[in-house]
Parts: structure tokens; sequence; C-alpha cells
């Protein structure tokens, strides 16, 4: 007899959202986290179109809505040029939150729909199959207990160690690069994603709730960067002044990708970044794994035959992952310095791009169609 029905570890947008999901079918659910602090980075902002869908399943879109800013469209330019302008259909719009609110207000619609399920500081040490069920050793402040569940599913992030614990290969996939950004708080009013394609490497900027503004650069290598030298840099590849980041500092990151070779282990399931690393830019990671959190959702609760559904949630969701890095790889490409030839080149394939029924495709592979 398990403990639970399903244990989840991490409590990242991934785990809370499957978490809500399962609570809502009347599935006991526990939610081990090691953190025990807030964390209000902001990291992932964009929401897309898929994602709001499963924020809708939980029933929480609205409360996402009424804080979010909502994305008429977008525009590319190069030097100062037009290449491309694209207004998201009604319904159909990119929406941008904090990481922080997206964390809580996940938190509080689980709390409603089970008010024990998270537990923080606590970190799990090893997750073992055993049979139709799987023991979970969980420690805290010296102690170590277990507890056992029909089933785990392991949403603890990039550098899962129960994933290495595991001996799940993580294959590198093509498409990296570095970058760098930074959240301004006082911008003009724009409602439009802009990407600049510059000479010496994108930059990226997305409004946020408020007067606020996302601001990202691709790097050479991985920069160092102070406000001031950052401000300058946007400043001379595209002659725009960031605006006010207050006591912000600018934040560098690597976009990797990886790919995990498998995600259910008998009664254990990969979820979200544990699963798939993605370049993170505009939400992608955070979108994708919520649009898998719902297709194994459907799995766990089946009742005929859950290890056709985890087989079905693994297949088509390697998949996805698989065209959402195809993607991110040809999006930083296309955002990578280039010289004159193929910036030529670039730009007049940006244009074609945007145009007719091609561009309504664009748009759709921009907000996570087809996932």
């Amino acid at each position: 007899m398990a403990d639970c029905d399903v244990v989840i570890v991490g409590a990242g947008p991934s785990g809370l959202l499957l978490a809500c999901l399962l609570a809502q079918s009347s599935v006991s659910v526990i939610v081990f986290e090691k953190g025990a602090g807030r964390d209000d980075r902001s990291r992932a902002i964009g929401i897309h179109p898929p994602g709001l869908a499963a924020l809708r399943t939980a029933g929480i879109d609205d409360a996402f809505r009424a804080e979010a800013r909502v994305l008429s469209g977008g525009t590319v330019t190069s030097r100062g040029r037009m290449l491309a302008e694209l207004d998201f259909e009604p319904g159909h719009e990119v929406l941008t939150v904090p990481q922080a609110r997206t964390h809580a207000l996940l938190g509080e619609r689980l709390a409603e729909l089970a008010p024990d399920a998270v537990r923080t500081g606590m970190r799990v040490r090893d997750v073992v199959p055993a049979g139709a069920t799987a023991r979970v050793l969980v420690g805290r402040d010296g102690r170590e207990d277990e507890i056992s569940a029909r089933a785990v599913v392991v949403a603890d992030g990039v550098h899962s160690g129960i994933r290495d614990k595991l001996r799940v290969p993580w294959h590198r996939i093509p498409g990296s690069a570095d970058y760098t950004m930074l959240d301004v708080v006082d911008a003009p009013p724009d409602d439009r994603a802009r990407l600049h394609l510059e000479p010496d490497g994108v930059v990226e900027s997305f409004p946020l709730p408020g007067r606020g503004r996302r601001w990202v650069t691709r790097e050479r290598a991985r920069a160092l960067r102070t406000t001031t030298s950052f401000a300058q840099t946007v400043l001379a590849r595209t002659g725009l002044d960031i605006g006010d980041p207050g006591d912000a500092e600018p934040q560098r990151f690597r976009a990797g990708q990886h790919r995990a070779a498998r995600l259910v282990h008998g009664q254990i399931v990969l979820l979200g970044d544990a699963a798939h690393e993605i370049s993170p830019i505009g939400g992608q990671g955070m979108n994708l794994a919520w649009i898998a959190a719902c297709r194994l959702a459907v799995a766990l609760t089946e009742r005929s035959d859950r290890d056709a559904a985890l087989s079905a949630y693994e297949r088509v969701s390697l998949r996805a992952a698989a065209v959402a890095q195809r993607r991110a790889r040809f999006n930083m490409a296309m955002g990578a310095p280039m010289p004159a030839a193929a910036r030529s080149a670039r730009d007049a394939a940006v244009r074609i791009l945007a145009r007719g029924g091609t561009g309504r495709r664009l748009l759709g592979t921009m907000t996570m169609s087809g996932l």
C-alpha cells in the first residue's frame, strides 16, 4: 500500500502545475522542494498560447491574465531597417509574467486544492523502484525518512541528481550561445516584442507588466557586464536607450540544449528541465514543460493501462522537445554575429518568411504552436 498516489520532486513551475492538475482529479500528491526561501528572480517570463491553455486546465488562467502584460505582436529589424512586423491573433497572444509571480500564483492555486501538498526544505536523496510503487528517501535537518508512492515525478531541473542516479543518458543537442539579460523598471510604453538582428549579435526586448521591459543581448563570450556596459552595448548595436534599470543587475547565462534518452523508468517519470533543456529565451522551456505536464496528468490518472499511457507520454513529449530544440537552434543561429554577406542573406530570408501564409506559419512557430 503506497503512502500517496504521486510524489513530485521539485516545486518549480512544471512540478507545481502538475500537482494542481492531479489534485483537481482527487489524486493525493506530495511535492518535495529542497529550497526553503523565496526566489525573486524573474527568469522565464513568456507564456505562450499552449502554456496558457495548460493554465486554463488547472483553473488559473484568469489569475495570470489579471497580472500579465499582453503582447500585441513583434518586430524584427536589422541595422535600423524593418524586416518583419507580425501581429498576434486575438486569443493567441503571448503574455509576460515574472517567474516569481508565476511561482506564487501556482502555489496559491495548489494551496486551494491541496493545502499540505508542498513540503519545503526537503532534499530527496534517492528514488528507488519497488515493483508497482517507488520508494522516496528524503532528508531534512540530518534526519532521513522514507515514503512510498504509486508514481514519482522528477522535476528537479537541468542538473537533476535523480536522473543521474537512474543513469538516464543526457544527450547534448546542437544549439548553444551566451547571453546577458537585464530587466528595466521604467521603459517607454510598448506592447511589442522587438528583435534587433545586428552585426555583433541579436538584441531582444520584451515588455513586462507595468512599465518594465526585459533586454537580452547575444554575447561573443561569457562576458561579465555591469549595468552601464550593458546599456552601452544595447545603445551601440541599436541606438536605443534601455531606460531605468533601478537596482537590477545584468544576469549572464548560457542557452544550452540537452534531452534525456528516456522519460519513464518504471514508476519514475522525468518532467520539465529534468527531461529536456531548451533555450530559455521567451519561456520556451517552461511552456514546453506545462504542455508535457498536461499529458502526464492524463497518463497518471489512467486506470485501465497506465504503462501504455506513460509510454505515450514519453514518446510524444520527446518528439515535442526535439521540435522545440530545432526551432531554438534556428533562432539562435539567426541571432549570431555574422559577416556582411551572411547578414544580407539572412535579412532577405526573414523578409520572405514574414509574408502571407509563410508569415502565419512563422508566427505559429514563434508562439509554440504544434507542440
